[in-house]
């Protein structure tokens, strides 16, 4: 199981739906070979030096956590219950209330789609729900399995988060 890399006084929440098999083997978050969230974070500004996975715990540093919805690690989220994303999301509640950061980033359409019960297209960006107090934001999902998105476009969405980020007050 992975750790989370929060502390408190975090602005923005990363969420995302589990880990990937990489990710559990090296014990560090994103850390699929073709996944593009260190990247990102970097060319849109969330962070001031290029990151690896292995820095996942700097994070806080700059404001910024990360965690998972579901801990199991998993190829695929094919292979996750519905018991389990139920788990997750109480789970969930739980750290954000206890965090109070400003903005929870959810990290995938998908995952988006769970947590709302939305439905049809989801346009990354800032979102109109409240999730325990916080802004709500969908980027991406990085992974280069996700052909839904260029680089570019994902660029845009993570550029967009760190400018409301900024504007952002915790939750208190």
């Amino acid at each position: 199981m992975l750790r989370d890399a929060v502390r408190p006084g975090i602005r923005v929440l990363f969420v995302g739906i589990n880990p990937g098999m990489r990710s559990a083997a090296i014990g560090h978050h994103f850390a699929g070979y073709s996944n593009r969230f260190w990247p990102l974070l970097f060319d849109a500004g969330l962070v001031s030096e290029r990151l690896r996975a292995e820095d996942d715990e700097r994070l806080p540093e700059w404001g910024l956590g990360v965690t998972n919805l579901v801990p199991r690690a998993t190829p695929g989220i094919d292979t996750i219950a519905r018991t389990e994303y139920a788990a997750g999301l109480a789970g969930l509640r739980r750290k954000v209330r206890r965090l109070r950061p400003a903005i929870v980033a959810f990290v995938g359409v998908s995952l988006y789609r769970f947590i709302f019960e939305r439905k049809g297209p989801i346009e990354p960006g800032a979102a109109p729900e409240r999730f325990e107090g916080a802004h709500v934001f969908v980027v991406p999902n990085p992974s280069g399995r996700n052909a839904n998105f260029t680089y570019a476009e994902m660029l845009d969405a993570f550029v967009t988060l760190r400018r409301a980020a900024r504007r952002a007050r915790r939750v208190s």
